[in-house]
C-alpha cells in the first residue's frame, strides 16, 4: 500500500480540496497549505468561499470542470457519494478521504470508474512520513 501511495503522490500535480475552510485553525486549511508548500497545485472547493490560500475557490468539482489528479475530501462520510460522482464526471485520477472519512459505497463507485481510492488517511501525515513530496 505504501508504494502505491508514494507513486500516487509522486505523479500527482493537481489536488482539489473539497470542503476547504478559510480558517487557519481548521485541518483542511492546514493540509491545503502544506500541499501548496510541497509544490502541488491546489484547487479549493467550497461553495461559500471566493478564495483560499491565494487561490480562487470553486463552488463544486463540476463548477471547476477540469480533471484533477487527486480529490482530497474533508466532508462527513455521508456527504462523500455526490462528491465522488462529480469526481467521476470531471475525470479525476484518485479520491482521497481524509482521516475519519470513509464511505465504502463511494469508494466502490470510484474504483469502478478506475480511480485510486484512499480512505481514513491524512494526506499531509502520509507525505510527512515520506519526508515530503516524493
Amino acid at each position: 500500500m505504501e508504494s502505491k501511495l508514494r507513486s500516487l503522490l509522486k505523479e500527482a500535480q493537481t489536488i482539489a480540496v473539497v470542503g476547504i475552510s478559510n480558517k487557519p485553525e481548521r485541518p483542511s486549511y492546514d493540509v491545503a497549505g502544506y500541499l501548496k508548500a510541497q509544490g502541488y497545485t491546489i484547487i479549493p472547493i467550497n461553495p461559500k468561499l471566493d478564495e483560499v490560500l491565494g487561490e480562487p475557490c470553486h463552488r463544486s468539482l463540476e463548477a471547476y470542470g477540469k480533471p484533477v489528479d487527486i480529490v482530497d475530501i474533508f466532508r462527513r462520510p455521508e456527504a462523500v457519494g455526490p462528491i465522488v460522482d462529480e469526481a467521476v464526471k470531471i475525470g479525476a485520477g484518485a479520491v482521497w478521504m481524509q482521516e475519519g472519512v470513509a464511505n465504502e459505497d463511494a469508494a466502490r463507485t470510484a474504483e469502478d470508474a478506475g480511480m485510486a481510492v484512499v480512505q481514513d488517511r491524512c494526506i499531509k501525515k502520509v507525505l510527512m512520513s515520506m519526508g515530503g513530496r516524493p
